[in-house]
């Protein structure tokens, strides 16, 4: 069974959720993994994560750019305004987060003490910049910063947990329990 356009998500806006949440999710995959991989690979599983994250950045002003110029379908009226209400705001934080995550990371990785050793580079393609007000700190206030910018990417990171749990359970509680066809509301 098709749904009407109008309640149906664009196509541009599926493949990009569906691409910034796969990337996401292995960007997930490799900051919990990297303790546990040998040590001649974490710097790559290391370099792999932050060209992630820099992509998202990318992928994240698209995805702004292209929900103000074409709005999401309106919630099936028969949601309750409180759930209309949160889906809303998980929706704000996640695009807070998308560009929030990464540009703490970058700030973080730019406060690195070997940031001159070890280039910030894109995939292995090509060298990005690092953010020079950082990497020009003396060397115990640039140690401070990247202290505490790795602790506030972790942060987002744990509110990046909750925001995709509720986004989750919100889609499957709608799916199956209401027996909406919310999935091909953003699927291909």
């Amino acid at each position: 069974m098709s749904l009407p356009a109008a309640s149906r998500y664009t196509s541009i806006a599926v493949v990009l959720h569906w691409t910034v949440s796969a990337l996401i999710i292995a960007n997930v995959v490799l900051a919990w993994s990297v303790d546990s991989v040998p040590d001649e690979w974490a710097r790559s599983v290391i370099d792999t994560h932050k060209s992630i994250g820099i992509t998202v950045i990318g992928l994240a002003l698209l995805r702004i750019l292209w929900r103000i110029g074409h709005p999401p379908p309106a919630a099936p009226a028969q949601h309750a305004l409180w759930e209309k209400r949160l889906s809303f705001a998980v929706h704000m934080v996640f695009y807070v987060l998308l560009l929030a995550l990464p540009i703490s990371g970058w700030l973080h990785d730019s406060a690195w003490k070997d940031a001159a050793s070890h280039p910030l580079q894109w995939f292995g393609m090509g060298n990005l910049p690092r953010l020079a007000w950082l990497t020009d700190m003396a060397p115990a206030a640039r140690e401070a910063m990247h202290h505490q910018m790795g602790d506030i990417h972790e942060w987002f990171a744990d509110v990046l947990y909750v925001m995709l749990a509720l986004h989750v359970l919100g889609a499957l509680k709608h799916q199956f329990r209401d027996h909406e066809a919310q999935f091909r509301r953003m699927w291909f």
